[in-house]
């Protein structure tokens, strides 16, 4: 039987160049939103905090200083 990472969350860990995929799935969730992001549409992304996040606005306002 074959599996599939259909509908199932990755998990990732964040690099500076990249992430490195520890468990399979097709997706990972925004720290901020919430959103699904497809593995393959994921760009942007904290290495300090390890977070994923759906667009560079709503990276950039994450990573703000409060």
């Amino acid at each position: 039987m074959l599996m599939s990472n259909s509908d199932r969350p990755a998990k990732l860990h964040f690099m500076a160049n990249g992430f490195r995929v520890l468990a399979s799935g097709d997706h990972v969730l925004c720290a901020v939103s919430g959103a699904r992001i497809p593995l393959d549409d994921l760009r942007y992304w904290s290495v300090a905090r390890q977070e994923a996040y759906a667009s560079a606005d709503i990276a950039t306002r994450a990573m703000a200083p409060e």
